[in-house]
């Protein structure tokens, strides 16, 4: 099964008769109320589906898990994703369990937003890229200030369309979007102290990477790098980041090579091309660059003060 290539959706019609839902009143953005969902799929199968449209939904099920970039969900309690085109969604049918719905699926194809002022800025919400500890957990009154605003989105297009009827959507569409990040940072904060385990562990695989070969063979570690050893995103890990430490992993990344580095300039007669080796430079000029930009002292410098 895992060979076997995704089943793209490319439009919202396709995707409501696959379900069993009649045509979309709109081609190009819908609700879908998963309560509405008669069509049960095949049990015991395993799908897994590319979308070329924006999928946000909040669900309420069982006898079925959803697995989401690399991390599976039981969505009994309830949680709240995002999906951007082109990223891989599975199904998973529990063939013994009854399976009931709850919640509801917007579904925005990317031509609506087309000469809007969401046509860029909806690529900018990092949720869209996060792909492990992603969902968001919602509490019952944010839950439900969201299911307004889907409401809304369904009403305006549910009548008759005109010339306001596209902004009005697009402006509701961005209220969902923005209480969207604002629920994500809160869930960072009341998840602290999981976030804080991350953190403990980033800092442990960045202590081993730059106390071993890989770093001069590899240069400095990626963000992805450091991403897939947590086995979270890259975009999660900044987000998390910035909300815990203020800085994004990047910066994260230099600010332990920085540290390293004061410790060789402080405590061995390494050159600065030495150290600058060590630490994965391929030229000494680069490292001294960045560690002025973020000491504002050039190397020689910050040793002289030692002196």
């Amino acid at each position: 099964m895992a060979d076997k290539q995704p089943y793209r959706i490319k439009t919202i019609s396709e995707h409501n008769r696959i379900l069993g839902l009649p045509k979309p009143e709109h081609p190009l953005i819908s609700v879908i109320h998963l309560d509405r969902i008669k069509q049960k799929p095949e049990s015991n199968l395993i799908t897994h589906m590319v979308f070329d449209f924006y999928v946000i939904s909040i669900r309420h099920m069982s006898g079925i898990k959803y697995k989401y970039g690399q991390q599976q969900y039981d969505f009994e309690d309830g949680v709240m994703f995002f999906l951007s085109p082109n990223q891989v969604f599975g199904i998973e049918v529990d063939e013994n369990a009854i399976m009931e719905n709850k919640g509801w699926s917007l579904l925005v194809h990317p031509d609506f937003l087309w000469n809007t002022s969401l046509a860029n800025k909806i690529k900018q919400y990092e949720f869209f890229d996060y792909s492990v500890n992603e969902a968001l957990f919602l509490s019952d009154k944010e839950e439900i200030l969201l299911d307004g605003i889907v409401n809304n989105i369904e009403q305006e297009y549910h009548s008759n369309i005109d010339k306001f009827s596209k902004s009005i959507i697009i402006s509701h569409l961005e209220n969902l979007l923005s209480y969207s990040e604002r629920f994500y940072n809160r869930q960072f904060i009341t998840r602290e102290k999981a976030n804080l385990q991350i953190l403990e562990r980033l800092e442990q695989i960045l202590l081993k990477y730059f106390n071993s070969d890989e770093l001069i063979e590899n240069g400095l570690p990626t963000v992805q790098y450091v991403a897939d050893k947590l086995n979270i995103s890259p975009k999660y890990l900044g987000s998390m980041l910035r909300v815990l430490t203020g800085q994004n992993a990047q910066q994260h990344i230099h600010t332990m090579m920085i540290e390293k580095a004061k410790e060789k300039l402080s405590t061995t007669t390494l050159s600065v091309s030495e150290i600058a080796y060590q630490l994965g430079f391929e030229h000494p000029q680069s490292f001294s660059r960045l560690f002025k930009a973020k000491t504002n002292l050039s190397p020689l410098e910050f040793r002289a003060g030692f002196s």
